[in-house]
């Protein structure tokens, strides 16, 4: 099977916009990050606001620290946005050339959006956790990439593999939500304009895609906020203090320590920070993916070009 131009094309900008949009993002989300991480104990934490974290950079000169860890988190970004839309475009194509059909449905479309979310998971997840633990780390430090991933077992590069698999339900949520706003509006719309085809302005699009962004995060949140604390690195050099943290931080550990130092809405904690960085995200993932989609293409394609006469002249020789 020959290596599929399309896939690569859609997998190439997608990953480039990711890479892009993270790299700008990034502030943000190292605040959002650290501000999630920290649990409240004995009833007092130190950021009682996302703010909060900025000003510590600021106040301790560390505002560059800012961006630790940014070169795995922009590796981790390319890498599994690459994976996911070559995944993502990938099985839809094959998927349609199997059954025959010209269109995807909303059903087939959401299994397969999931099966390529998965793949992007299990791939991904050491580098995903390694980046988590550089921006959680105090300021100024931050370990390297292999200092990090090789600081335990190799067992915990895997941190919270299995709230990324569940967390790949948040695209489908995603996507069902804005599928329904868009149905509805398009409805409402065919009502005023009889004659006129009725689609989706730029601005529409963007307004229901960040609104169906958010719905999708506030309900996937507390799953969110469970992985970044048992991603989070350890403050503490202490070895039996670790071994004792590590033995706290699986899934049910972390429920309950959320629960009962925080209550309910410490499930919750950063919720507005994750949907400012997630919409801004998305959206500029998307803007950037589409202007450099075509250029994308065309490079593809002249590559192609360029080794199939490099080929030809070789055989001739």
């Amino acid at each position: 099977m020959g290596v599929d131009l399309e896939s690569v094309s859609e997998a190439t900008s997608g990953a480039i916009g990711s890479l892009l949009s993270t790299t700008i993002l990034y502030p943000l989300d190292t605040c959002k990050t650290k501000y999630q991480a920290e649990a409240r104990a004995h009833g007092q934490q130190k950021y009682r606001k996302l703010t909060d974290v900025l000003w510590e950079a600021i106040s301790t000169r560390q505002v560059l620290s800012l961006y630790q860890g940014i070169g795995t988190k922009n590796l981790q970004s390319f890498i599994s946005q690459f994976v996911y839309f070559y995944g993502y475009s990938y099985f839809k194509r094959l998927y349609m050339e199997k059954s025959g059909f010209k269109k995807i449905g909303t059903k087939a479309n959401l299994i397969i959006a999931a099966a390529a979310g998965a793949c992007t998971a299990v791939i991904t997840q050491p580098l995903d956790t390694a980046s988590s633990r550089m921006q959680t780390s105090a300021f100024g430090k931050s370990k390297g990439l292999w200092e990090t991933l090789t600081e335990g077992s190799w067992s915990d590069a895997f941190d919270g593999l299995g709230i990324s698999l569940l967390l790949t339900s948040n695209p489908a949520i995603q996507y069902t939500v804005f599928d329904q706003l868009k149905q509805k509006l398009l409805m409402r719309n065919k009502n005023s304009a009889e004659k006129t085809a009725v689609t989706l302005s730029a601005f529409s699009a963007f307004v229901l895609g960040a609104l169906s962004k958010s719905i999708a995060t506030f309900l996937t949140y507390p799953a969110i906020r469970c992985k970044v604390v048992i991603q989070a690195a350890d403050i503490d050099d202490d070895e039996t203090k670790k071994a004792q943290r590590k033995s706290k931080k699986t899934i049910s550990a972390v429920i309950c320590a959320i629960w009962k130092r925080e209550g309910i809405f410490g499930f919750f904690k950063g919720l507005h920070a994750q949907i400012l960085k997630t919409v801004l995200s998305s959206a500029l993932l998307l803007m950037i993916k589409e202007k450099i989609a075509a250029t994308t293409w065309v490079l593809i394609l002249a590559i192609r070009r360029y080794l199939f006469l490099a080929r030809g002249r070789l055989k001739s020789t």
